[in-house]
């Protein structure tokens, strides 16, 4: 009877073998990434690096990678067709250029608007900042990484760095990810955000 009731309260608790791990991370980007890449639903992973998903490898948070920008507005850009890792192109503009101090010197980075997502219910004030660092190929992803923001109000925004993550390409060939354009190119070392992935 005692070995019964034991049996029960661990069904009723949860607190058996069974129980869900926690989602890993330091903070609560980590935690959400890790927990949209362990669900079958959402996962860029392969079937065989997420049976066995812990968590990604990030850079430990760093608040100097948090860093103020000025964005100008660029209006009259035109629309252009972003490459992609596969035959596919992307109808993209430069929304604006971001300027912002970062290790000591002044850098710009394009900021991104997709025509596609503009009429897509959730996204119409997405924005893409795609970026190229000198840790690619080394400790992070070789093709660069990316930050999702939103059209902000004024002409001032937050960038973290702490939030790069990588192209669903770097788990999964099937994906087809934008090519970050040579001119995002920040000559110093993100060390923040995702790391590179080893499967």
């Amino acid at each position: 009877m005692k070995h019964l009731l034991t049996v029960l309260l661990c069904i009723a608790t949860m607190s058996c073998a069974q129980e869900k791990t926690p989602i890993a991370g330091d903070t609560e980007f980590q935690r959400k990434i890790n927990a949209e890449y362990k669900d079958a639903t959402k996962s860029p992973l392969k079937n065989k690096d997420r049976k066995d998903f812990k968590g990604l490898d990030f850079f430990k948070f760093d608040s100097t990678f948090v860093v103020k920008a000025s964005l100008e507005r660029t209006p009259d850009s035109k629309w252009f067709k972003m490459q992609t890792t596969t035959s596919r192109v992307s109808d993209e503009r430069i929304y604006g250029v971001l300027t912002f101090e970062l290790k000591g010197q002044t850098h710009q980075l394009n900021i991104y608007q997709g025509k596609d997502l503009m009429s897509t219910e959730g996204f119409e004030d997405y924005l893409f900042l795609p970026f190229l660092d000198n840790t690619n190929g080394e400790s992070t992803y070789g093709g660069g990484r990316y930050i999702d923001m939103k059209i902000p109000n004024a002409n001032t925004v937050e960038i973290d760095f702490n939030r790069a993550y990588n192209p669903y390409c770097a788990y999964n060939e099937k994906y087809s990810c934008p090519i970050v354009p040579r001119e995002n190119y920040l000559d110093i070392e993100v060390r923040a955000g995702v790391k590179k992935f080893h499967d």
